[in-house]
C-alpha cells in the first residue's frame, strides 16, 4: 500500500485533522461492508488507511469509538431516509380509516382496516432498517461490545448524539401517530433499537446451525429477519396505540 501524501501525514491544520478522521471512518465503513465487525481489528484498519495504530488513536479513543462514529453516521442517514419515505403520508391519515376497505386495502398491502397507519409505519421502519445491514450489525454490537472500550468524554458525546437520534425518531412517530403521547413515542423509538439488536445476531448463524435449521424446515435466518422485525415493530406499535386508547 502506498504511503499517503506528506501533507496528509502531518495533519497540522484543523482541516487536515478532519480529513484524516474522515479517511479513517470511510475505511472503517468500507471494511465493514466486506467483513463482520468481529473480524476487523485496529491493526487492519490502520494498515488499510496507511497509518500506524498509534497515529489512528490520536484521532479516536479506540477501535470501538471508530465504529460508534460509523454507527452514528449510519443512524442519521437512516432517519433521513425514513423521514423521506413518509413525506405527505400524514395528511388525512386517521380520517375515514374504515372506508373503502376493498380497493384501498389492497393498495395498502392488506392493511386498510384497523391500525392501518400503525402497520404501514412499523413496516416502513422495519423495511428501511433491513435495507441497511451495516446499521443493524452496529446496533446489535453497540451496548454489548462497542460501548465497553471508550472514554467518559467520548461516551458523553456519543450518548448525547444517540439520544438526539432517538428523540428524532420519536418525533417522527408522533407526526404519523398523533394519538401517542411523548412517552409512548419515545418507548417505541427505544424499542426499535432493542428489538433490532436482539434479532440481528441470528441473521448470520454458523454453518452447523444453518444446516440444522434447514433440516428442521425453518426459513433461513436472512429470510426470517425481515418478517420477524416487521411483526415485532407492528405488534409493539399497535400495543402502544391500544393502550393509549384505553
Amino acid at each position: 500500500m502506498s504511503s499517503p501524501p506528506s501533507e496528509f501525514r502531518r495533519a497540522r491544520r484543523p482541516e487536515q485533522v478532519e480529513a484524516r478522521r474522515r479517511a479513517i471512518l470511510a475505511t472503517a465503513r468500507e471494511t465493514l461492508l466486506e467483513r463482520s465487525l468481529a473480524e476487523v481489528s485496529l491493526r487492519e484498519l490502520s494498515d488499510r488507511v496507511g497509518l500506524a495504530k498509534s497515529n489512528v488513536l490520536r484521532y479516536f479513543d479506540s477501535r470501538e469509538a471508530i465504529f460508534l462514529e460509523v454507527l452514528e453516521t449510519e443512524w442519521s442517514s437512516w432517519l433521513d431516509a425514513l423521514e423521506g419515505e413518509g413525506e405527505g403520508e400524514g395528511e388525512g391519515e386517521g380520517e375515514g380509516e374504515g372506508e373503502g376497505e376493498g380497493e384501498g386495502a389492497e393498495a395498502d398491502g392488506g392493511s386498510g382496516g384497523p391500525y392501518a397507519v400503525e402497520i404501514r409505519f412499523a413496516t416502513s421502519v422495519a423495511d428501511t432498517l433491513c435495507a441497511r445491514p451495516l446499521l443493524c450489525e452496529l446496533i446489535s454490537a453497540m451496548a454489548g461490545v462497542l460501548e465497553r472500550n471508550i472514554s467518559i468524554g467520548f461516551a458523553r458525546d456519543f450518548k448525547q448524539r444517540a439520544a438526539a437520534h432517538t428523540d428524532r425518531l420519536a418525533a417522527l412517530v408522533r407526526t404519523r401517530l398523533p394519538q401517542l403521547d411523548e412517552a409512548a413515542a419515545g418507548h417505541f423509538a427505544g424499542a426499535v433499537f432493542v428489538i433490532t439488536a436482539g434479532m440481528w445476531p441470528y441473521v448470520n448463524p454458523t454453518e452447523a446451525v444453518a444446516t440444522v435449521t434447514a433440516e428442521m424446515g425453518y426459513p433461513t435466518a436472512a429470510e426470517a429477519f425481515p418478517l420477524q422485525l416487521r411483526e415485532g415493530f407492528i405488534t409493539h406499535l399497535i400495543g402502544l396505540t391500544a393502550r393509549a386508547a384505553s
